[in-house]
């Protein structure tokens, strides 16, 4: 009880303090950008059936990427670049000229292009434990990027459009004609050998 002849103090209205501290979380979570990994988009082959043994792929039908811890290339046994890495994979897969040296072709009659030729080609690519994430994810950028300009030569040439504004039928026949073959085996200690440039 209050003594008489005493003031009352003035109280600070504090219920508007919830809503201006939930005002100011919203807006700075909305405001504020969150780093985020960045990935590869890959569907995953189903597993093997181990009763089957697999079909011997001759060496002229592989094409062998290795990345050593250095972040250094060697592709089919010579020093490599990561800026003519794609060019290679994409002359290697295509085999545009016939040469012995490079992938067998099998004809195949696939719906909506008719016969065609399709490379027995396979790319192999080994990394390092110790091969950085930047430059994993470049070199399968580079492989991919060589698979996704093949099938837009033969889209082009096919139903005059690039792939990605073909509809699924005509995807998948594009994609029976140009298997995206990249093989990768699990990383190991290549080692920092010298094996060429970045």
């Amino acid at each position: 009880m209050a003594r008489k002849g005493s003031k009352k103090l003035p109280a600070l209205n504090g219920s508007a303090m919830s809503d201006i501290s939930f005002l100011l979380l919203t807006f700075f979570l909305l405001t504020s950008s969150i780093n985020t990994d960045s990935g590869i988009q890959r569907r995953l082959p189903p597993p093997s059936d181990p009763n089957v043994t697999p079909p011997e792929i001759h060496k002229r039908n592989t094409f062998v990427v290795l990345v050593n811890m250095n972040d250094q290339l060697l592709v089919n046994g010579e020093p490599g670049d990561i800026t003519s890495l794609k060019d290679r994979a994409k002359e290697f897969l295509g085999n545009p000229r016939n040469l012995p040296n490079l992938p067998e072709k099998e004809q195949k009659d696939i719906d909506l292009l008719g016969k065609v030729e399709v490379s027995k080609g396979v790319i192999s690519l080994q990394n390092d434990r110790g091969t950085s994430y930047q430059m994993y994810l470049h070199v399968q950028n580079e492989l991919v990027a060589a698979v996704n300009e093949l099938r837009d030569d033969l889209s082009k040439e096919k139903f005059g459009r690039k792939y990605s504004d073909c509809n699924t039928a005509q995807k998948g026949a594009i994609d029976k004609a140009i298997p995206a073959a990249i093989s990768e085996a699990e990383p190991k200690n290549v080692g920092g050998q010298k094996t060429g440039g970045k």
